[in-house]
């Protein structure tokens, strides 16, 4: 009647001094994990109290049913023991307990495994950085050129694929795009206008905020926030489109009626932002040519005649192409972005916001890269 009087008790601990320099720790009724628990650092306040404590027994004669909870419990004090070069007796312990701490120890350490990882050399971390980065560039190329062999089967008319896809995808890129852009692009101009304004009025010549906006806006500015837009609205959504189809299994379902993917999901998608991207870099202008105008005749006084006249005059027809033929380059860029991590997109749902991420940094990255390119390339050229 007394065991099982002390097995319904609650956990409970104790601890008994003894003249051999040893601390006793007696546990007694049930230790589970749904019951109230006592702290293992319960002891390290014991030894703070009694000095000279050699050694840790167990006395478990009045221990009830016990769990998990009990194992976590033996355990932190046997740290607590190590910790303080203090010497653990187990022999009190149940034997069950004794082989399942035994086990416990036998498993290698996982802390070692994070601290070598953290302890890994800088040139380390920055070498396998590096390679993922350009294994990055190398599927992008890839893909590339497999995108490349699909529009030479459209121009040879081999390349299967929906008419009605690609003129849903140019209403998604060029007419449903137009609202954001006007916004961005209108934006822009008024803060090169605003920024140009500040400085040349110091020397009397603020008609040239004209010149700074029209140049700055046809030859990258327009391109260039047209492509950022286009790579968070157009590129995601590409991306997260094909993720989509890759978690449903669609693209496989393709694959076996017998329809490439690269032909009858990616050409239409990356077809229709080509067409698109040179419509919206100069329709971006001339909101931003409108947004430099606006600041011209609310802040400077200049008349909107004299302000076009002299935006007309800046702009050069080799800087105008020029810029074109950049937006058409990013739309292409973007788009392959885009289309690229859906396909490489796993098979969970949280992998498709992986990739919709991974398209919008991959997209602008590339297409900063390509601007800084081009930059290069009109200068040898004198554009």
């Amino acid at each position: 009647m007394r065991a099982e009087h002390a097995s319904a008790e609650p956990a409970a601990v104790a601890f008994e001094r003894t003249d051999d320099a040893a601390l006793i720790v007696r546990l007694s009724g049930q230790w589970r994990m749904r019951h109230g628990l006592p702290s293992g650092d319960l002891l390290t306040r014991e030894l703070m109290r009694s000095t000279g404590i050699r050694r840790v027994a167990f006395d478990t004669s009045q221990l009830g049913a016990w769990d998990s909870a009990l194992v976590v419990f033996v355990t932190r004090i046997i740290e607590i023991c190590r910790t303080r070069k203090v010497n653990e007796d187990r022999a009190g312990l149940p034997a069950g307990l004794q082989r399942m701490l035994e086990l416990a120890e036998a498993v290698p350490d996982k802390k070692e495994a994070r601290v070598s990882a953290i302890r890994a050399s800088i040139a380390e971390r920055v070498g396998r950085a590096s390679l993922e980065y350009f294994g990055g560039v190398t599927d992008f190329i890839d893909f590339l050129g497999a995108f490349a062999i699909a529009l030479g089967r459209l121009v040879t008319g081999r390349a299967r694929f929906r008419r009605i896809d690609l003129v849903i995808e140019i209403q998604d890129c060029g007419a449903r795009a137009f609202g954001i852009v006007t916004l961005i692009s209108f934006l822009v101009g008024v803060i090169l206008a605003f920024m140009g304004a500040v400085q040349l009025q110091q020397f009397g010549a603020s008609i040239y905020v004209a010149d700074l906006v029209a140049i700055g806006m046809v030859r990258d500015m327009g391109a260039m926030m047209t492509a950022i837009i286009m790579a968070g609205r157009t590129g995601a959504a590409f991306a997260a489109q094909l993720g989509t189809m890759k978690v449903t299994q669609e693209i496989d379902a393709l694959t076996t009626m017998g329809l490439d993917p690269m032909q009858f999901l990616v050409l239409p998608r990356v077809l229709a932002l080509i067409l698109m991207m040179p419509l919206l870099c100069v329709y971006s202008d001339l909101m931003g040519i409108m947004g430099g105008a606006a600041v011209g005749a609310g802040m400077l006084n200049i008349s909107l005649t004299s302000y076009m006249r002299e935006t007309t005059a800046a702009i050069q027809l080799g800087g105008a192409f020029g810029g074109i033929f950049k937006a058409t380059v990013y739309g292409a860029i973007i788009g392959i972005a885009g289309c690229l991590r859906g396909f490489q997109c796993g098979s969970s749902s949280s992998a498709v916001g992986e990739a919709t991420t991974s398209a919008v940094v991959t997209g602008i990255v590339y297409v900063v890269v390509a601007c800084g390119i081009f930059a290069v390339l009109f200068h040898i050229l004198g554009l």
